[in-house]
């Protein structure tokens, strides 16, 4: 089959241990990013399977309409991004640990001011910055006491903080089955946080949930991240917000418009907010085991049995 790969930013895919998987078909890897439709049209023309890595690009009916060879898409995780029903996803049901890890690094970094003092000390400076604040003792908030969720209240459990859980009901359930405090009402989770989490899936329903007045409810102390999705909070609030000082700090790995090139975001001016290049789930072992499945699912669809099939209906067409 001719496969396509896209969005390999740092051209991991070929050095994986599973990519041999895939040696008897044509495999071709694009390392940058675009959303153009005729630009992907054409470098899709002749693509049998496509690999998407989570959701860099979206697939569009308007993009699917020309891919008249398209016979599957193989990807991980949930697919909001693909306007298309005809489509596969492993449902490993498997906590994204990595980004859970990369979260508390970045509560970790934002509370001792690592990145800021790493760079006070590259310039010949020693201790240039207000000091830290440790994190025992203090609150943790969850908003989404999903499987990432849960694995980052594990952490501040670990860590001597007290968890504050707040979502939806099944999931509140949840994090009292697990030991965990659930909050009064959202306001009071974004009141009493020291440092708040966000870990929503980006649907209708979440999009723009963290208001500007959520925000403000937050002590001058206090850190929210956003590991999750950028649409979970209102469009210029929380730039807004951290310039009028709540909350005081913010650590994001996901922005509205990926990738973020030339250094062009209000977020990376402010000496408040640690940005990183959603690494998110961007690390070696969680990618085998994405790639892994991604490749699977079309070995399975070349030999006639395909798997994790997410609309039965489409192989009787």
């Amino acid at each position: 089959m001719n496969i396509t790969i896209l969005d390999d930013y740092q051209d991991t895919i070929r050095t994986l241990a599973c990519y041999p998987k895939v040696s008897g078909h044509k495999v071709t890897i694009w390392n940058d990013h675009t959303k153009d439709v005729d630009t992907l049209a054409g470098r899709l023309k002749d693509t049998e399977a496509l690999v998407l890595i989570r959701e860099r690009t979206p697939i569009r009916a308007p993009l699917l309409d020309r891919l008249d060879k398209l016979r599957l898409i193989s990807q991980a995780g949930v697919f909001p991004h693909i306007d298309v029903e005809a489509c596969p996803r492993t449902g490993r049901g498997r906590p994204s640990y990595a980004t859970a890890e990369l979260t508390w690094g970045l509560v970790i970094a934002a509370f001792r001011r690592i990145p800021q003092e790493m760079n006070a000390l590259r310039a010949g400076k020693w201790q240039a910055y207000p000091i830290g604040i440790g994190l025992r003792g203090k609150t943790l908030g969850i908003y989404g006491y999903g499987k990432i969720g849960a694995v980052v209240a594990g952490y501040g459990k670990a860590f001597g903080m007290n968890v504050l859980a707040w979502g939806r009901e099944n999931s509140v359930s949840q994090a009292r089955a697990d030991g965990f405090t659930v909050a009064a009402s959202k306001d009071a989770l974004f009141a009493e946080s020291d440092v708040l989490s966000l870990h929503l899936r980006l649907i209708d329903a979440t999009r723009g949930i963290v208001t500007a007045g959520d925000l403000a409810r937050m002590k001058p102390t206090a850190l929210i991240v956003n590991t999750s999705r950028a649409g979970l909070i209102a469009p210029g609030a929380l730039e807004a917000e951290l310039r009028a000082g709540r909350p005081g700090m913010a650590a994001v790995d996901v922005y509205e418009d990926e990738p973020v090139l030339g250094g062009r975001h209000p977020l990376l001016s402010m000496d408040n907010v640690i940005c990183a290049p959603h690494l998110g789930y961007v690390e070696r072992d969680g990618l085998e085991l994405m790639l892994a499945g991604i490749f699977e699912q079309i070995l399975a669809f070349a030999n006639g049995k395909p798997i994790n099939v997410q609309n039965p209906e489409a192989l009787r067409r």
